[in-house]
């Protein structure tokens, strides 16, 4: 799933192809967060946090989970 028509992930960067920031940026949050539960959301965001790290492997972990997981709160 991603953040709206425009508001997507390019790969491998993980950057929103919309607006360029780092992805899900703020729209896709919302966007995201409409389209599920709580746990649902974050399990969908687990999955991405896993590929972008597969994508990105010099990220940081803790970076990846604030950025990925942390909103899901």
């Amino acid at each position: 799933m991603t953040g709206g028509p425009e508001h997507q992930p390019a790969r491998p960067s993980w950057d929103c192809r919309a607006c360029g920031r780092p992805w899900p940026c703020e729209p896709a949050q919302r966007e995201l967060a409409g389209g599920h539960g709580r746990i649902a959301l974050a399990l969908v965001m687990w999955d991405h946090l896993e590929e972008a790290a597969r994508d990105m492997p010099q990220t940081p972990p803790p970076e990846l989970f604030d950025r990925f997981l942390r909103w899901t709160q």
